[in-house]
């Protein structure tokens, strides 16, 4: 009874992430306004439920540039991947992390400085 949402659990978890999709942010915004906004977010994350372990295992893999070694993070941790662009995950017992496109990837009208 159990075990086709079992076998689905675990064929997600082998399913490759990748980045999500490109993005806009609702007017051009600054990398230090974009930094202060990922920063906020992951302080406040462990209040939205989950542990905090898998939160630190997010951060780590939605930083990191190389998506084999995201991946390793993702893996090392448990987490159950839903939507491949980390957009939606759970944890082994089942707590949801929800991640904001901002945290995984730059928004297309970045205000770019040289």
């Amino acid at each position: 009874m159990g075990c086709s949402s079992s076998t689905a659990k675990a064929e997600g978890r082998k399913e490759k992430i990748r980045r999500p999709k490109s993005w806009k942010h609702p007017q051009p915004i600054s990398r230090a306004e974009l930094t202060q906004m990922r920063e906020e977010f992951w302080d406040t994350s462990p209040h939205y439920g989950g542990k905090k372990e898998i939160w630190d295992a997010l951060r780590a893999a939605a930083e990191e540039e190389d998506l084999s070694l995201a991946q390793t993070i993702i893996e090392s941790a448990g987490v159950i991947v839903h939507n491949n662009d980390l957009t939606l995950c759970y944890d082994e017992k089942g707590s949801k992390y929800e991640l904001p496109k901002y945290v995984l990837r730059d928004p297309s009208n970045l205000i770019r400085t040289k």
